[in-house]
């Protein structure tokens, strides 16, 4: 008798790690990661230590940017199966390059290279940044469209900056093509102007004007002008030129090396007129590339001078008026490198934005930002499309319109370097998370915000409003999943469209799971004659795991009952069966059996309308007597 209940309880808890995994893929399915999580554990520590558990344990704790724990799944699964797919290989590198172990990386990425085909292979001689270059190329979870402006020419236009309507940038579109510059045999570079009308037909962000010099006989000499920075009240503009007397020929050192230099203009009578040298200038280094802090109180430049830490670096200068400037000083290693930083450009909320042909890019100059002006000490690539495998550079971007250019010489431009513009689109994924039943905010709820790989990318708990609110990119499809303890998770499907700044409004309807002294869930549905507990049964009773976990002191009771179809001693023996099925099964998931006062059956004789033997009733009035019961006691003493 013993052998046999010994053999009994095997094949239950085979039959049940089975119904687990089920129910874990279900729940991986529908994006609950913790769930799944926690009964592919359970699985695990019942004996299933399978590939297919194993990784998906990987890819619960990868999607949820658990480094730490996807690393230690995922080393599970590829020692202990040689044929696993090798996609595990790569996402246990990336796993731990996250937690910095970057030798163990490259024996995973090299394992990869070497089962994959060609065009499938990470290339690289650097595999310790390998999956930082392939993060940087990604346009995954961006959505900006770069454009080359009409404007753009055959030889260099770059430098595009937007001031109150009027766009400036650096051309050499009119110059005398006789006069060139023997760096790039191309003519030397003048600032233009054009005047940005905004679109209204909803396809194009704006149009451009035919440009034109900008104060030929001022501004501009027949050498280098470029590099416009003009302060908040559009009286004063900053510009780079190259060294010229005050008639206008060209200065050189004893090198014969003609530096680069800032001067100033002033707007008066609608022109730029009473041009001036700023006194941070030498003929011996070059100063160049000028930009302003929000408050126009400092200046921001590239220059080679002495007591930098490379080729050119970055270096700031108080502004302190009536043509009077503080000492240069230079940003420091947090930014500026043994090679060429250059293009500085600081945004509103003090992010500085730098060209460098350092750190980790993608080729020559790319775009960096940083936090040094806010007290940090992170460079960060901008990465694709921002960057390209080309020269990437002159950024700057106006966040009242959300619009902004860089200059870039990479292949599908109009010539030499091009301008492009890009607007950020982004919209507002947001909504309340309420309870169904009283249509009222629930409050500290949790909202997840996935993306269509299914990766957790954000996540928040809402207040006493319910409310929530995600910033996503245009055109994408998302999932988004509200869930709190003693409620139904509630998951949406949600599209963005292509309209900048567009409010997606998406309420998520938890409905509760406890309803005066009863757990309530949908119909646990069994097979005909049947009694084992199916996957949706299963999925369904985790909420009663869920539910008692949440309050370890509950005690409930589980009735079972029919309807009145089939003879009545059948129905009575067959709902007590299923009763105690239910029980087992929640007790399988590591809940204390004192918990569970009793599991019976009742048949036919709780009949909860009028539904009785010879009664004739529609197929909904008997489906309503086929139900589940978890009936809450109260706590244990």
């Amino acid at each position: 008798m013993k052998k046999k209940i010994i053999f009994a309880i095997l094949a239950l808890s085979s039959t049940f790690i089975f119904a687990q995994k089920k129910v874990a893929d279900k729940f991986f399915k529908n994006y609950a990661y913790v769930k799944a999580s926690d009964l592919y554990q359970d699985a695990v520590k019942k004996g299933d230590s399978s590939a297919h558990v194993l990784t998906r344990l990987g890819d619960c704790y990868y999607n949820n940017s658990n480094s730490e724990q996807a690393a230690v799944w995922y080393s599970e699964a590829i020692k202990k199966y040689d044929d696993v797919d090798p996609i595990y290989y790569y996402k246990y590198a990336q796993s731990l390059r996250s937690l910095g172990q970057y030798e163990d990386a490259v024996v995973y990425l090299e394992k990869f290279n070497a089962v994959q085909a060609d065009e499938d292979r990470i290339d690289g001689t650097d595999f310790t940044n390998v999956a930082l270059y392939e993060k940087l190329k990604s346009t995954e979870g961006v959505y900006v469209e770069l454009v080359n402006l009409p404007i753009n020419t055959k030889n260099s236009d770059f430098g595009g900056f937007e001031h109150n309507g009027t766009f400036y940038f650096a051309s050499t579109s009119k110059k005398n093509r006789d006069e060139l510059y023997a760096w790039n045999n191309e003519p030397f570079l003048d600032i233009y102007q054009s005047q940005i009308s905004e679109s209204t037909d909803g396809e194009d962000a704006s149009d451009y004007s035919y440009p034109n010099y900008v104060n030929a006989d001022d501004i501009n000499t027949k050498y280098h002008e470029a590099s416009v920075a003009i302060t908040n009240d559009g009286k004063t503009m900053y510009f780079t030129r190259d060294n010229v007397s005050n008639n206008k020929k060209l200065k050189a050192d004893r090198e014969g090396t003609s530096h680069l230099k800032i001067y100033k203009a002033t707007y008066i009578d609608s022109t730029w007129q009473d041009v001036k040298e700023l006194s941070i200038n030498d003929k011996v280094f070059s100063t160049g590339h000028p930009a302003l802090s929000p408050d126009n109180k400092t200046l921001y430049f590239t220059s080679d001078r002495e007591g930098g830490f490379g080729q050119t670096d970055i270096w700031k200068v108080a502004i302190l008026g009536e043509d009077n400037y503080g000492f240069p000083v230079n940003l420091g290693a947090a930014v500026n490198t043994e090679g060429k930083e250059m293009f500085p450009f600081v945004a509103q909320d003090e992010t500085l934005y730098f060209s460098s042909d350092s750190y980790l890019n993608l080729g020559f100059l790319d775009i960096f930002k940083s936090d040094i002006l806010k007290g940090g000490t992170n460079v960060e690539n901008l990465g694709a499309p921002y960057n390209s495998g080309y020269d990437d550079f002159a950024f700057n971007i106006n966040p009242e319109k959300g619009r902004g250019y860089l200059s870039s010489n990479r292949e599908g431009g109009m010539g030499g370097d091009d301008i492009y513009s890009f607007e950020i689109c982004y919209q507002h994924i947001k909504g309340t998370v309420r309870d169904s039943r009283t249509v009222l905010p629930l409050a500290f709820a949790n909202v997840q915000l996935i993306d269509e790989t299914g990766k957790v990318i954000e996540e928040q708990m809402v207040g006493e409003d319910g409310m929530y609110s995600f910033r996503v990119r245009c055109n994408a499809t998302y999932n988004v999943l509200g869930s709190k303890a003693d409620y139904k998770d509630d998951l949406q499907s949600v599209s963005t469209s292509l309209i900048n700044g567009n409010d997606v409004i998406t309420d998520l309807n938890l409905i509760p799971l406890i309803i005066d002294d009863e757990i309530v869930l949908n119909p646990i549905f069994f097979d005909f004659d049947k009694w084992d507990i199916r996957t949706d049964a299963a999925y369904e009773l985790e909420n009663i795991v869920s539910v008692m976990r949440e309050h370890p002191n509950m005690v409930i009771k589980i009735e079972s009952h029919t309807d009145s179809r089939g003879p009545d001693n059948y129905n009575l023996t067959l709902s007590d069966k299923r009763a105690k099925s239910t029980r087992d099964y929640i007790l399988s998931r590591e809940i204390d059996p004192s918990r569970i006062e009793s599991a019976i059956g009742y048949g036919e004789t709780q009949l909860i309308n009028e539904c009785a033997n010879g009664v004739k009733c529609t197929k909904e009035q008997h489906q309503a007597n086929r139900r589940s019961k978890f009936i809450i006691l109260g706590a244990q003493e």
